[in-house]
């Protein structure tokens, strides 16, 4: 079934005798029938298997029906900053932890502290999970799985170049190397221009001492400067022939289906390392995946553990508590598990992670091994993002940088634009 950029209806009948969860827990009827309404946006394969687990859960919830919207990574922002001026937020919308902090802040989110664990239940998460999507004090998401960033390339490339693989301890000095390699052997480009690539850049300021934004006060982490020394990386491996062209780089809206690997257009691309699990399904040739370049052999990654996705209730909502049951089942049902496997991430529940494990195909498995790899390389997770955060990333970054790929302004220029448009948009 197509559903993908498409409202869908995952409807049920019936009346309810009561909600019938993970390994058979009774939860009492609602007093009436609940219609809840769900947003997200990803490939056409997370949308297959959030309808699947929405169909599951209401198998098991007589008088519960989930309607159900999968949208594309920049139609998705601009739903849902409709929704909020018209107070119409869905019952339950997809986050992450670049985007939770500044939604919530904005009032897009209920907190969820009064549901746990009566409705929600996180228990087994632990406290340090909890923390990834706490803010101020109050619970407003439950996190879907562990990812980190990650590097993705096209093995048979690799071997058609006669190039080794690429390694964990991989510098950014030999990152550029071999992408202007790739970029004569194969008829693509070596990589993507991941100058415009918030996370990337924060891994990469991370690595140096610093970060995307100031871990003490409101405001950013890193000074001119960084940001010059940053552009003018990007800027010569593209004159190099070791990226995309601009032109390639300006569609990708963070999603698989705009990436330059997901287009055939790149060996390599940047991403979160669930997402493997979506470009496999798009690339004839076998994917690896290994942890970002780094500064130096030795030095820090610069990566850490966050939550790859998270489900969060709308503050508008009349049905706070019935969305927080049906996060609830979508976190800790081991049978919705099996469904979704580790497409938004390794399952934070120890007990779903390990019911799935036998089913996982090779590409899933891959993703466990990652994280699993990232356990001694992985630093302190960040204080959440400022609000501002989202504007920052698509309305300050990443038009500089295409500009800055189009030849239409200097790194030196790009970089003070960055820090001036930056800091006036950053609010706290």
């Amino acid at each position: 079934m197509q559903v993908n950029r498409r409202s869908f209806l995952m409807g049920s009948a019936g009346a309810a005798a009561g909600l019938a969860f993970g390994a058979g827990s009774a939860i009492p009827a609602f007093a009436e029938d609940a219609q809840l309404r769900a947003m997200w946006w990803g490939s056409n394969d997370r949308a297959k298997r959030t309808l699947e687990v929405a169909k599951l859960y209401q198998s098991k919830s007589p008088g519960v029906t989930v309607v159900g919207e999968s949208l594309s990574g920049d139609g998705y922002w601009t739903k849902l900053a409709t929704q909020m001026a018209g107070r119409s937020i869905a019952d339950i919308f997809q986050l992450e932890p670049g985007t939770i902090s500044d939604y919530s802040k904005r009032g897009a989110c209920l907190p969820l502290d009064e549901f746990v664990p009566s409705a929600l239940d996180v228990q087994s998460f632990g406290a340090d999970m909890l923390k990834l999507t706490t803010i101020d004090g109050k619970l407003y998401g439950v996190g879907l799985g562990l990812n980190s960033f990650s590097m993705f390339f096209d093995t048979v490339e690799f071997e058609k170049a006669g190039i080794p693989l690429p390694t964990p301890d991989l510098t950014w000095d030999e990152y550029a190397k071999l992408a202007v390699e790739l970029s004569k052997s194969s008829g693509k480009s070596g990589g993507p221009y991941a100058a415009r690539y918030a996370y990337v850049f924060d891994a990469w300021l991370r690595q140096r001492g610093k970060s995307l934004f100031a871990k003490e006060s409101v405001g950013l982490g890193f000074t001119a400067d960084d940001a010059r020394e940053w552009f003018d990386y990007w800027e010569k491996l593209r004159k190099a022939g070791g990226t995309v062209a601009a032109d390639v780089q300006t569609i990708d809206q963070n999603t698989i289906d705009t990436n330059a690997l997901g287009l055939g257009k790149s060996v390599i691309g940047m991403a979160y390392s669930n997402q493997m699990i979506g470009y496999q399904l798009i690339i004839k040739n076998k994917l690896g995946i290994t942890m970002l370049p780094r500064e130096k052999k030795g030095g820090p990654s610069g990566h850490y553990y966050r939550p790859a996705l998270i489900w969060s209730v709308g503050a508008t909502t009349k049905q706070g508590e019935a969305a927080a049951k049906f996060i609830s089942f979508f976190v800790n049902d081991p049978e919705a598990g099996k469904i979704l496997g580790v497409e938004r991430g390794v399952p934070m529940s120890p007990t779903v992670r390990e019911a799935i494990l036998p089913q996982l195909n090779p590409t899933e498995q891959e993703t466990i091994k990652y994280v699993n790899l990232l356990k001694d390389q992985v630093g302190e997770y960040p204080p959440p993002v400022p609000m501002g955060a989202t504007q920052f990333d698509q309305r300050v970054l990443r038009p500089i940088c295409d500009e800055l790929a189009f030849e239409r302004v200097s790194p030196a220029d790009a970089a003070t634009r960055l820090v001036e448009e930056g800091k006036a948009t950053i609010k706290g």
